[in-house]
């Protein structure tokens, strides 16, 4: 199987299409932000980034804001951590070694969803 889609749920559309595609450098697929969703191209994934109405149902609420799980992989990850903070992407700490071998640095996008940058372990 192939993951084919990922969604992101936000306060406000525009704010977060700025985010991934000017800030993150995420192609722009489809907007439909008429219809309260954006579809980003994240390598072979499309990233559909959709509105929540501040009206909306609790449990339609509750998915923003919220850690993702979905991490984009990266070469250099000092490198890229540096870029995303001088465009203002806020992280919640600098990039870390994990006990797998990886390093993983987390990311807010505006409306406050936790997204990760990761760098995988070099082959030995």
């Amino acid at each position: 199987m192939d993951l084919n889609t990922a969604r992101v749920f936000v306060r406000d559309l525009e704010a977060a299409k700025q985010f991934y595609s000017s800030k993150l450098g995420l192609p722009l697929n489809a907007d439909g932000s008429q219809y309260g969703y954006c579809v980003f191209k994240a390598g072979s994934t499309e990233l559909v980034v959709e509105v929540v109405a501040d009206d909306a149902p609790e449990e339609d609420r509750i998915l923003v804001g919220r850690f993702t799980g979905l991490s984009f992989t990266v070469q250099d990850i000092e490198e890229k951590h540096r870029h995303l903070v001088a465009l203002g992407v806020p992280f919640t700490g600098a990039p870390e070694k994990q006990l797998w071998g990886g390093i993983l640095a987390t990311f807010q996008d505006p409306s406050g969803n936790e997204l990760q940058i990761v760098q995988r372990p070099t082959a030995a």
